[in-house]
Protein backbone atom coordinates (compact mmCIF):
# COMPACT_ATOMS: atom_id res chain seq x y z
CA UNK A 1 0.00 0.00 0.00
CA UNK A 2 1.47 3.22 -1.05
CA UNK A 3 -0.66 5.85 0.16
CA UNK A 4 -0.44 7.27 3.89
CA UNK A 5 -2.89 6.21 6.67
CA UNK A 6 -4.89 9.49 7.94
CA UNK A 7 -5.40 8.90 11.54
CA UNK A 8 -7.40 11.27 13.56
CA UNK A 9 -6.18 12.05 16.98
CA UNK A 10 -8.85 13.03 19.41
CA UNK A 11 -8.14 14.06 22.87
CA UNK A 12 -7.80 17.02 25.08
CA UNK A 13 -4.23 16.45 25.79
CA UNK A 14 -1.71 18.44 23.99
CA UNK A 15 1.40 16.22 25.08
CA UNK A 16 -0.38 12.98 24.24
CA UNK A 17 -1.66 14.21 20.81
CA UNK A 18 2.09 15.49 20.24
CA UNK A 19 3.70 12.24 21.47
CA UNK A 20 0.70 10.38 19.64
CA UNK A 21 1.15 12.64 16.31
CA UNK A 22 4.71 11.82 16.64
CA UNK A 23 4.62 8.09 16.59
CA UNK A 24 2.07 7.84 14.05
CA UNK A 25 4.45 9.54 11.52
CA UNK A 26 6.62 7.46 11.87
CA UNK A 27 4.71 4.38 11.37
CA UNK A 28 4.13 6.80 8.16
CA UNK A 29 0.56 8.33 8.97
CA UNK A 30 -0.98 11.67 8.12
CA UNK A 31 -2.22 12.74 11.31
CA UNK A 32 -5.27 15.07 12.18
CA UNK A 33 -6.03 16.85 15.53
CA UNK A 34 -9.24 17.52 17.85
CA UNK A 35 -9.41 18.70 21.31
CA UNK A 36 -12.52 16.76 22.26
CA UNK A 37 -15.38 14.47 20.41
CA UNK A 38 -17.34 17.65 18.87
CA UNK A 39 -14.65 18.67 16.87
CA UNK A 40 -13.91 14.83 16.06
CA UNK A 41 -16.89 14.44 14.87
CA UNK A 42 -16.71 17.42 12.73
CA UNK A 43 -13.45 15.90 11.24
CA UNK A 44 -14.34 12.95 10.51
CA UNK A 45 -17.08 13.82 8.32
CA UNK A 46 -14.94 16.67 6.78
CA UNK A 47 -11.97 14.66 6.31
CA UNK A 48 -12.69 10.89 6.01
CA UNK A 49 -9.98 9.74 7.70
CA UNK A 50 -8.91 6.53 7.43
CA UNK A 51 -9.00 5.59 11.65
CA UNK A 52 -9.62 7.40 14.67
CA UNK A 53 -7.98 7.27 17.96
CA UNK A 54 -10.61 9.14 20.73
CA UNK A 55 -9.66 9.82 24.33
CA UNK A 56 -12.56 8.93 26.30
CA UNK A 57 -12.85 11.47 29.32
CA UNK A 58 -12.98 14.95 27.02
CA UNK A 59 -14.99 18.38 27.33
CA UNK A 60 -18.21 18.82 25.68
CA UNK A 61 -18.56 15.46 23.75
CA UNK A 62 -16.77 12.41 25.74
CA UNK A 63 -15.31 9.13 23.25
CA UNK A 64 -18.05 7.36 24.26
CA UNK A 65 -20.61 9.78 22.87
CA UNK A 66 -18.31 10.30 19.63
CA UNK A 67 -17.80 6.88 19.12
CA UNK A 68 -21.75 6.16 18.81
CA UNK A 69 -22.35 9.61 16.61
CA UNK A 70 -19.06 8.06 14.12
CA UNK A 71 -20.77 4.47 14.75
CA UNK A 72 -23.73 5.70 13.31
CA UNK A 73 -22.65 7.30 10.11
CA UNK A 74 -19.39 5.19 9.55
CA UNK A 75 -20.39 2.07 11.18
CA UNK A 76 -17.04 0.36 9.33
CA UNK A 77 -14.45 2.97 10.14
CA UNK A 78 -11.49 1.57 12.96
CA UNK A 79 -11.70 3.12 16.13
CA UNK A 80 -9.60 2.97 18.93
CA UNK A 81 -10.49 4.03 22.11
CA UNK A 82 -7.56 5.96 24.25
CA UNK A 83 -7.77 5.90 28.32
CA UNK A 84 -6.56 6.39 31.46
CA UNK A 85 -9.51 5.32 33.75
CA UNK A 86 -9.89 2.61 31.79
CA UNK A 87 -12.62 0.21 33.61
CA UNK A 88 -13.42 -3.35 32.31
CA UNK A 89 -17.12 -1.73 32.09
CA UNK A 90 -15.80 0.84 30.18
CA UNK A 91 -14.00 -1.68 27.93
CA UNK A 92 -16.89 -3.70 27.29
CA UNK A 93 -19.08 -1.23 26.39
CA UNK A 94 -16.93 0.77 23.69
CA UNK A 95 -16.24 -2.72 22.19
CA UNK A 96 -19.38 -3.97 22.24
CA UNK A 97 -19.95 -0.38 20.25
CA UNK A 98 -17.74 -1.16 17.61
CA UNK A 99 -14.56 0.21 18.83
CA UNK A 100 -11.81 -2.57 17.41
CA UNK A 101 -9.22 -1.62 20.18
CA UNK A 102 -8.95 -0.15 23.77
CA UNK A 103 -5.61 1.17 24.72
CA UNK A 104 -5.16 2.18 28.56
CA UNK A 105 -2.61 5.40 28.83
CA UNK A 106 -0.28 5.31 29.43
CA UNK A 107 0.26 2.67 26.10
CA UNK A 108 3.46 1.67 24.78
CA UNK A 109 4.61 2.31 21.11
CA UNK A 110 4.05 -1.96 20.63
CA UNK A 111 0.81 -1.12 21.17
CA UNK A 112 0.38 2.25 18.49
CA UNK A 113 2.20 0.10 15.91
CA UNK A 114 -0.20 -2.92 16.72
CA UNK A 115 -3.15 -0.47 15.68
CA UNK A 116 -1.60 0.95 13.19
CA UNK A 117 -0.96 -2.35 11.17
CA UNK A 118 -4.02 -3.72 12.00
CA UNK A 119 -5.95 -0.30 10.42
CA UNK A 120 -3.19 -0.65 7.61
CA UNK A 121 -4.81 -4.42 7.04
CA UNK A 122 -8.45 -3.56 7.05
CA UNK A 123 -7.89 -0.66 4.82
CA UNK A 124 -6.04 -2.95 2.43
CA UNK A 125 -9.19 -5.36 2.72
CA UNK A 126 -11.85 -2.74 2.06
CA UNK A 127 -10.13 -1.12 -0.59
Amino acid sequence: MDRKLKILISDDSRLLRKKLREQLETLGCEVIETVNGKEAIMRELQDSPDAVFLDIVMPEVGGIEALQVIKKVNPDLPVIMLSSAATPKKLVETLKMGAMDFISKPYTVEQIEHAVNTIRKKVEQDE
